[in-house]
């Protein structure tokens, strides 16, 4: 099977990259940068790697799911799209958002999955350490919004849209075989 670039970072527009927010904090680390592109540009990429590492274009995460067919549905009310799957029955497939975003679905194979007693997440003392899936940061425009949208679709929340320390907002999904999304936004820091 080839996929021709649906996943990759190459097919990110310089308009979407403008609009991409990054935490403050990740600016100030940087300089006066407020969108992924500044920051990139700001950055200094000849002095960020030595001239032997590769450069990467792109990462796709691969999910282990103990349901693949239910696992699209899952995504489907999140407002992702399934792109394909694969196999007879199929155990392998990919979920997209956008046009640059995806990941990949392996049923019972290919990292750890299993969703923990914690009923929360960032609330209480080893919370975020019960489930044995993956975390990951999913940045969005509109965090409240997505929470409104998740709390109809009747997905999981486990940390309700919340101002962090860090210079974002965000909240917290959880899949049923409990892989933990961060569904996030960078804010200005109040000086």
């Amino acid at each position: 099977m080839h996929l021709s670039g649906r996943c990759s970072i190459a097919n990110v527009s310089a308009a979407t990259k403008k609009k991409a927010i990054v935490p403050s904090a990740w600016v100030r680390a940087r300089g006066k940068a407020e969108s992924f592109a500044a920051l990139h540009q700001a950055s200094d990429c000849a002095q960020c790697y030595p001239a032997s590492t590769m450069e990467v274009h792109g990462l796709t995460p691969i999910l282990n799911i103990s349901d693949l067919a239910g696992t699209f549905a899952w995504f489907e009310k999140w407002g992702w799209k399934k792109l394909w799957d694969w196999g007879t029955p199929p155990t392998f497939g990919a979920v997209g958002s956008g046009d640059e975003t995806c990941i990949f679905l392996c049923q019972g194979a290919q990292g750890g999955r299993g969703r923990g007693p914690n009923t929360t997440t960032f609330q209480r003392d080893g919370d975020e350490q019960g489930d044995k899936g993956v975390w990951m940061s999913v940045w969005v425009n509109d965090v409240d919004e997505m929470h409104k949208h998740c709390l109809t679709a009747g997905l999981e929340v486990t940390f309700p849209p919340t101002y962090m320390p860090w210079h974002v907002r965000e909240m917290h999904l959880r899949h049923p075989d409990g892989h933990v999304f961060r569904v996030s936004r960078g804010v200005e820091s109040k000086k």
